[in-house]
């Protein structure tokens, strides 16, 4: 099990919380999803065949990306 903690300036609402979670719950080794609208901070644990570049990508295409 790897864990990824991503800070996401997108996220205004609970209804960013949502998405997100729904988003990534549905990617195959993605296991759990926390994510926080008042940090802006998601916190994913996966296995493969998730990895940092999938869940990057998903975010990307939800109008939801990563801070680097």
């Amino acid at each position: 099990m790897k864990k990824v903690t991503y800070e996401i300036p997108a996220i205004h609402c609970m209804h960013c919380v949502h998405t997100i979670k729904m988003e990534l719950e549905e990617l195959p080794g993605v296991t759990t999803v926390e994510a926080d609208a008042s940090t802006k901070i998601v916190v994913i644990e996966y296995d493969e065949p998730a990895d940092e570049t999938k869940i990057e990508g998903l975010l990307k295409e939800s109008n939801y990306p990563v801070k680097k």
